[in-house]
């Protein structure tokens, strides 16, 4: 399972650019504790489009493991140089052609992140729920313990 992880942490990267790009493009108010009123068939569509987002993701890293792995790179090792340009208080010794290779593949990812952005859009677009809504609702999944609760029993079913 180490493989996920490490795509994983690309795909969270991805995740927040295409969530920032999201919420910079539509105004959500909703103050983070804010409880948010949820029905049961509300929560079945958005459990239906969540899944659907899912495939999408799991796709995406299909597509961006094998950039990484068609450039070379063990995936750890990529993650590592990764992380270590993401954070400046961290340092990593790398070669030039490893600054290289690493420089490319994210050149590549970044070119792939509006073709994984405009198929999550559609998925929202193709269902019943509006893209603000969605994002209100994951938005107060992530604080609502109680809504998680609700969602992982529709899942389950």
């Amino acid at each position: 399972m180490r493989m996920k992880s490490v795509i994983s942490s690309l795909l969270i990267t991805l995740a927040i650019g295409t969530a920032t790009v999201q919420a910079q493009n539509s105004p959500i108010a909703a103050p983070q504790q804010q409880k948010v009123e949820v029905s049961d068939a509300e929560l079945e569509k958005f459990a239906e489009v969540f899944q659907q987002m899912r495939m999408v993701n799991q796709e995406a890293q299909k597509e961006m493991m094998q950039v990484v792995q068609e450039e070379g790179f063990e995936l750890q090792r990529f993650n590592e140089i990764h992380q270590a340009s993401m954070d400046p208080n961290k340092e990593i010794e790398t070669t030039p052609e490893e600054d290289k290779k690493h420089q490319k593949v994210v050149k590549e990812l970044e070119s792939m992140q509006p073709k994984f952005q405009k198929e999550m859009e559609e998925v929202i677009a193709n269902s019943d729920i509006s893209m603000q809504r969605y994002q209100q609702l994951a938005m107060a999944l992530r604080t609502d313990p109680e809504l998680q609760k609700r969602l992982q029993e529709i899942m389950q079913s």
